[in-house]
């Protein structure tokens, strides 16, 4: 039966990787010229190809290992985007303000975690299912504070915030993946040096 691993994908391969986020979109010409669009998907998704990543023989033993362990394309792990792993702006660190998570009704003290991408027009908020464990700080209010745990992609706070009080979070991040494909192709052409010319990953929905 098909499951999620929760083991990372070798690091040093994932920061070689190219591709990033996909979305499914319908467009229907008119007669008089004018489109119909619509977004069949409310989340992107993303793909990579990690093939370039593979410099050595010793990256692509750890690439087998970690593909034959999948059972190629039937198990999930998680994917460290090299682009994309952070509430913050690339080059800084993670802060308890970075994200809102939602606001205080004194009641409420599950908030999923959530990355914002825009903000004049219509900005996107993505769901964060894997975050990296020790990585998440909490604030609300503005005020950090320790008294919550993690439950999976959310937060759960030990008291629920007074109304109107904003609830945030910064954290560190990986996306659940799996590989897209059942065979490896891999050329030994060098005695000491392997390559995989393509090694393609896509991102997958956890319920």
């Amino acid at each position: 039966m098909a499951a999620f691993h929760d083991a990372l994908f070798p690091t040093d391969i994932a920061r070689g990787a190219k591709g990033g986020p996909e979305r499914r979109t319908e467009i229907a010409t008119l007669g008089s010229g004018f489109e119909e669009r619509n977004a069949v998907w409310a989340h992107s998704r993303r793909r990579w190809d990690a093939g370039l990543g593979v410099r050595t023989f010793a990256q692509l033993s750890a690439i087998v290992a970690f593909f034959e362990e999948r059972r190629g394309r039937l198990h999930g792990f998680r994917f460290r985007d090299p682009l994309d792993h952070k509430s913050c702006a690339h080059g800084a660190a993670p802060a308890a303000t970075d994200q809102v998570l939602g606001t205080g009704d004194g009641a409420t003290t599950r908030f999923p975690l959530t990355k914002t991408y825009g903000g004049a027009f219509d900005p996107y908020r993505r769901p964060i299912v894997k975050p990296v464990a020790g990585s998440v700080l909490v604030a609300v209010a503005g005020v950090a504070t320790t008294a919550f745990v993690l439950d999976g992609g959310a937060v759960e706070l030990d008291v629920a915030p007074p109304a109107d009080a904003p609830v945030s979070a910064g954290f560190r991040f990986d996306v659940a993946a799996r590989f897209d494909m059942d065979r490896l192709e891999i050329d030994l052409a060098a005695f000491e040096a392997g390559a995989i010319p393509s090694i393609p990953l896509v991102e997958i929905r956890l319920k």
